[in-house]
């Protein structure tokens, strides 16, 4: 028999949270698009990031290790391109939809992501996180303590090795990217946009891609351009990761689901060094991100500053994020994360 969140909160040691919703109204100054500064960060990061492939490219001549060295600074520039075109999918990156919707398809051709089928899985994500009766849509695949139990071995076994750190970091990337993403799968049936979005961004990533090949070679091409977007992709999957697998988090079936407790309580405050947080797009203040999906990547901090109380809330370093790679199962009983190990013990 499972317990309501309230009855579980007794257990649960949080900071003071505001009102979800009060708070929703209150984010909405923030929300207005600033096309001047969006284009000045689409700049900066899309001019170093060419500037940088073609060095590396040039430097693979000296010897591919040298090249290889530089790729992980190439990944993270590519990675704050799709925090980009993550805040175009949003609308709010331009004032215009149209607008937005056109950036974000250019910067997919980079991204190797389908703007258009991936804006909508990402919407449904947002609209349907924490809700155990609304899996699938975005998410890192999680199974409940009871769900676990009633599995067969060999499909305990397969996602035993789905949620294990190899397979989400490395693997996985691998091939939601490189596979995944050349088809819209999932979108299939939902109409003709979807696959000429995935066919489209295959064509123009191609043609992009033809440069380097015809100056260089295919395999010299491919030897840097691999590691940069794998290294990116790696990236991603882990902020994704922690930013919605964390202790306790917030997961409830659809009767008592609340889609701003979903946002603010089952989103995590990732704070991370100056740095990494320039490159990752502010997309560490997840919680406000999920509450007000339209602020701009970069308004994000002005947000903290305006209500302190939100850095505490659901806060973990870069350090502690690796962690919650232990947890594998969400326990209805306890309302937290679980790993397997302790999986096994309620199990007898």
């Amino acid at each position: 028999m499972s317990v309501s969140r309230s009855e579980a909160a007794s257990a649960i040691v949080r900071p003071a949270m505001p009102d979800p919703r009060q708070l929703m109204r209150d984010l909405q100054v923030f929300r207005d698009p600033q096309p001047g500064r969006s284009l000045w960060e689409l700049g900066i990061t899309l001019i170093p990031f060419l500037g940088l492939f073609a060095a590396i490219i040039a430097a693979a001549d000296a010897g591919y290790l040298l090249a290889l060295a530089l790729t992980p600074l190439a990944g993270l520039f590519l990675l704050r391109l799709f925090i980009i075109q993550h805040d175009c999918g949003h609308g709010s990156f331009l004032r215009e939809r149209r607008s937005n919707d056109w950036f974000g398809r250019m910067l997919g051709v980079f991204t190797l992501t389908p703007y258009d089928c991936w804006s909508l899985s990402h919407a449904r994500h947002h609209a349907m996180t924490g809700n155990l009766d609304k899996r699938g849509f975005g998410d890192v695949d999680t199974l409940t303590v009871r769900e676990y139990c009633e599995r067969s071995r060999t499909q305990r076994l397969g996602y035993r090795l789905y949620r294990h750190p190899l397979t989400l970091l490395g693997f996985g990337p691998a091939y939601l990217f490189l596979l995944r993403h050349r088809l819209p799968v999932g979108l299939m049936k939902e109409g003709w946009k979807f696959w000429i979005s995935a066919l489209g961004t295959n064509l123009a990533t191609l043609a992009i891609l033809a440069v380097p090949i015809w100056l260089v070679g295919f395999g010299v091409t491919l030897a840097v351009f691999l590691p940069t977007l794998l290294f990116a992709a790696s990236m991603g999957v882990w902020l994704f990761y922690i930013q919605h697998q964390f202790p306790h988090a917030y997961w409830e079936s659809k009767s008592d689901w609340s889609f701003a407790e979903a946002a603010l309580m089952g989103s995590t405050h990732l704070d991370l060094q100056p740095v990494l947080r320039w490159f990752t797009g502010n997309i560490g203040i997840h919680h406000v991100h999920h509450l007000s999906s339209t602020i701009p990547f970069h308004r994000l901090p002005e947000v903290l500053k305006a209500h302190p109380a939100l850095r505490d809330l659901n806060r973990y370093t870069a350090w502690e994020s690796l962690s919650a790679f232990r947890l594998a199962l969400w326990d209805e009983e306890q309302q937290r994360m679980v790993t397997f190990a302790e999986a096994e013990k309620m199990m007898g």
